[in-house]
């Protein structure tokens, strides 16, 4: 697994600088990269809570909005430099505020540097690119031009970068931002959880291995705090970095140490070249970044799989860019559960079936078995259950029940019952009640073992005699036709 500062994690975190030395121009820095090591805690704390298998337990329409937002974050943020001017403050609404003044004024140079870059990077053959990166052909083809065809003052530059290896950030944390700072590194930390983890799922199907995911959280929980220690940015797995590696053959964490060095090396020793490098070509590249970051291959089947997915995708992606990463994820996760759990909901309802006329086919009985519950004469009421019981299925139970004044016996079949919830507990114990009330005599089959236990749990046992509790459904009915009124010469001879 390569791991590095993911255009998602860099997006994110560029809002957190900027918005945090707006504030406190002294201790911004300082503070921005405490919340970087703060995110790093986070994730160890969900690595060691062995909470990392349920990072990726969230629905593909939710990440696919999340994601998707990040993508028009980073375009929206990099049309201002794009247009040759710094990015505004205040974000996403900031930069809209600011793009009519932006575009009254635009410096066209800059402007041509950046469609250049952007040029490049999506018409850049494809047969090329996997023996060198469009973006480093870009970036250096375009740098080029800026300093043939413009003079150096014309063009904003990066500028000198400082050499050397970077120095220590001494942790700083403002009472007064204190939530703030907590909900930023959440953001962090989350995004990169789930970046990681999804990268380490697709490493899986390529190596033919299962990944340790709590390992894993721990391992990159505790390189973001070394990292917001030194003043870096926060890193998440990356895919392309991660699918590269493992298409050349790595094999082992070594690889992803060797990578970091030779990036090292290279910036320690090359860092003056970057000097030149006109802002509006790094903000192309961005650009480029964040249109890929868009989920295009769900984004143009999204209205054809599923209106309720679509619906959703969408707004994850809306509140991720207008209002907060996690509000957007957590709402997105709320509705999209609902309504699995209706559709749920109204799936196991089907499996709630009572009968008490052998002729009905919606109960899995013998020949021998119908054969008792005709003689019954539709005194005695079936009620079957089977599946995984939840509390959405309650109404279910109660409404299935309701008519129990009519019979004389209700037999609880609970055969293919593999387990139920509380809700479902009290939902049963409320039918045996009634079914008692109306002087009904109540059977209970139930032969799984970790069913019976969570019935003993919700007492729901004490309510039915042991001599009334059975194993087999054909049992069952012959007891209960001894509890109701038939030809006893019938009932002896089955």
């Amino acid at each position: 697994l390569i791991s590095e500062p993911t255009g998602p994690m860099t997006v994110i975190m560029t809002a957190v600088l900027t918005s945090m030395m707006a504030k406190y121009p002294e201790t911004g820095m300082a503070m921005a990269f405490t919340v970087v090591m703060m995110a790093g805690a986070f994730q160890i704390l969900l690595g060691t809570l062995k909470l990392g298998k349920y990072i990726t337990l969230m629905p593909y329409s939710v990440i696919s909005g999340f994601m998707s937002g990040i993508g028009v974050i980073l375009i929206i943020l990099q049309l201002s430099p794009l247009l040759g001017y710094a990015a505004p403050s205040g974000g996403v609404i900031g930069t809209l505020n600011a793009l009519p003044e932006t575009f009254a004024n635009l410096k066209f140079s800059e402007l041509f540097l950046g469609l250049a870059t952007l040029a490049i990077l999506f018409f850049f053959p494809k047969k090329y690119r996997k023996y060198v990166p469009a973006q480093l052909v870009a970036l250096i083809a375009v740098t080029l031009v800026s300093v043939v065809l413009f003079d150096a003052d014309d063009i904003r530059r990066i500028g000198v970068i400082p050499a050397g290896l970077p120095s220590l950030v001494i942790p700083h944390i403002n009472a007064d931002i204190f939530m703030e700072m907590v909900i930023d590194a959440l953001v962090l930390g989350t995004l990169g959880c789930i970046d990681t983890l999804l990268t380490a799922v697709i490493g899986d199907s390529l190596t033919r291995k299962d990944h340790d995911s709590d390992k894993e959280l721990r391992g990159q929980g505790l390189a973001n705090m070394i990292s917001g220690l030194f003043g870096a940015l926060p890193g998440a797995g990356a895919t392309m970095g991660t699918v590269t590696n493992i298409q050349v053959g790595a094999r082992s964490p070594l690889s992803g140490i060797i990578r970091a060095l030779v990036l090292m090396l290279v910036v320690l020793v090359a860092g003056g070249l970057t000097e030149p490098i006109p802002m509006a070509v790094l903000a192309g590249i961005a650009v480029y970044v964040g249109f890929n970051i868009l989920d295009w291959s769900f984004i143009q089947r999204a209205h054809k799989v599923s209106v309720q997915g679509m619906a959703i995708m969408y707004g994850v992606m809306l509140l991720t860019v207008f209002v907060d990463l996690i509000v957007a994820v957590g709402l997105g996760v709320f509705i999209s559960n609902i309504l699995i759990i209706e559709r749920l909901s109204l799936e196991q309802a089907r499996q709630v079936k009572a009968i008490s006329d052998a002729d009905e086919n919606d109960v899995p009985l013998t020949d021998s078995e119908r054969g008792l519950l005709d003689r019954a004469n539709g005194k005695v009421l079936f009620f079957y259950l089977s599946g995984p019981m939840i509390f959405s299925v309650s109404k279910a139970i109660s409404r299935q029940h309701n008519s129990i004044s009519d019979y004389e016996v209700m037999i609880l079949d609970l055969t293919d019952v593999p387990m139920i919830d509380v809700t479902v507990g009290l939902a049963l114990e409320n039918a045996i009640k009634d079914a008692k009330d109306a002087e009904c005599e109540v059977l209970l089959l139930c032969p799984n073992e970790h069913t019976r236990r969570q019935l003993e749990k919700f007492h729901v046992l004490d309510l039915v005699s042991q001599n009334n509790t059975y194993s087999f459904r054909y049992e069952a009915l012959k007891a209960a036709l001894k509890h109701v009124d038939v030809d006893e010469t019938s009932v002896s001879l089955v």
